[in-house]
């Protein structure tokens, strides 16, 4: 995600790497024997302004934040924040009580890579987070034990799987808002009391009277797809676009 002069936010542009990665690797028991991960924070998603989401998040996601689509991938996100590097949720490296946190910060340093040549894809950890310990000093926890993933690999590929399996569903239901030309690009702006000026640009949200218009057999595969639900709190969740203006104005000039 890039940030416009005035501070706006904009949708994130194509990137060689994924959001927040550095340097990923495929996990193997050789190459990664003796390595550890020790307790972290969050305070790696503080400076962005935006999360990607996936269908079964959304229903969470848009009690705290807007949920709009990105205008290249289209792919849902959280917005978090409407000034550049900036992610108003997180302190201190914790991320504020009572707000979602979103799976893709959740499965963070462990995620997922394509294996080349292939359809399949493979287990990844980004060797530049500051959590991991590359010889056994007794920190955190192993990631292998012997040629065997542990506990704590096991329940991160468990919980990649998830996130790639919902992540190819909601593949599916952003190529129907888009097959069906609900997708419009919007963009707003507003002053605030101090005189920062934001624009929240490059993003595309539902247009509703499009969706209304959908005819009755969409409207019920949608239906038994989940998809109607989907589009209907993305849509409420928009008036969260105030209360993220309201939480920009009480951050103060430090964070624009």
């Amino acid at each position: 995600m890039s940030v416009d002069a005035v501070g706006g936010a904009q949708a994130p542009a194509t990137s060689a790497l994924p959001l927040f990665y550095r340097a990923p690797v495929v996990l193997h028991a050789r190459a990664h024997a003796g390595w550890r991960l020790k307790e972290g924070d969050l305070g790696f998603a503080a400076h962005t302004p935006y999360v990607p989401l996936v269908v079964g998040e959304i229903g969470e996601a848009s009690r705290s934040y807007p949920v709009l689509f990105a205008r290249d991938a289209s792919v849902p996100v959280a917005l978090l924040s409407l000034s550049q590097g900036a992610n108003l949720f997180v302190d201190n490296g914790q991320w504020e009580s009572g707000h979602y946190v979103p799976a893709y910060v959740r499965r963070y340093p462990f995620g997922f890579v394509p294996v080349q040549g292939t359809d399949r894809l493979a287990l990844a950890l980004d060797t530049a987070s500051e959590r991991l310990v590359r010889e056994d000093d007794g920190q955190g926890w192993p990631l292998f034990e012997g040629d065997a993933p542990s506990e704590l690999t096991r329940q991160a590929l468990q919980l990649c799987e998830v996130y790639k399996s919902e992540f190819d569903t909601t593949t599916a239901f952003v190529d129907a808002l888009v097959a069906h030309d609900l997708l419009v690009e919007r963009r707003a702006g507003a002053t605030l009391a101090d005189g920062r000026q934001y624009a929240v640009d490059g993003f595309r949200v539902v247009d509703p009277e499009r969706f209304m218009a959908l005819d009755e057999a969409t409207v019920l595969q949608w239906h038994r797809n989940g998809w109607l639900a989907l589009v209907n709190l993305h849509l409420v969740s928009l008036g969260r676009l105030g209360e993220l203006m309201e939480r920009q104005q009480r951050a103060g000039p430090a964070v624009a």
